[in-house]
This record gives structure tokens, C-alpha cells and sequence, in this order.
């Protein structure tokens, strides 16, 4: 599969299981269908999941968009 999301790129990702908002993160690996995001901005509801996360999580890459300068 080929992708066009490629390291570093800022992306908006979709909520999941114990993240309650969306939330923007930054590429740090990419897998076959799934990424390693370093989350960047959440939402305040969000601060203990992010913190037990250590600010990364992995994400589909069918749940993210890049976001453009």
C-alpha cells in the first residue's frame, strides 16, 4: 500500500477507545497501514490518556489527514 503521509508530517487524527477528542499529532513512523504519532495538541479532557500514552500513540492511517501549512 502505498501512502502519501511521510515522517514529520503534521496530521489531524480521529478520536479512539480512551481519547475522548480528535486531536494532532506528528509523524514519527510509518507501518504498513499505521503510524507512530507524537501527539502535539489535545484536548485538556485528554490530558491523563496523553500522559499515559507519553505523548505518542499509534493510529490508522485510514483515521488521519495532513494538515497543510
Amino acid at each position: 500500500m502505498e501512502t502519501n503521509f511521510q515522517i514529520g508530517d503534521r496530521v489531524a487524527c480521529d478520536k479512539f477507545a480512551s481519547m475522548s477528542h480528535d486531536f494532532v499529532g506528528s509523524i514519527e513512523k510509518i507501518y504498513e497501514n499505521s503510524a507512530v504519532v507524537e501527539i502535539i495538541e489535545h484536548h485538556k479532557d485528554d490530558n491523563v490518556a496523553v500522559t499515559d500514552f507519553h505523548n505518542r500513540t499509534v493510529v490508522s492511517l485510514k483515521h488521519m489527514k495532513k494538515i497543510t501549512a
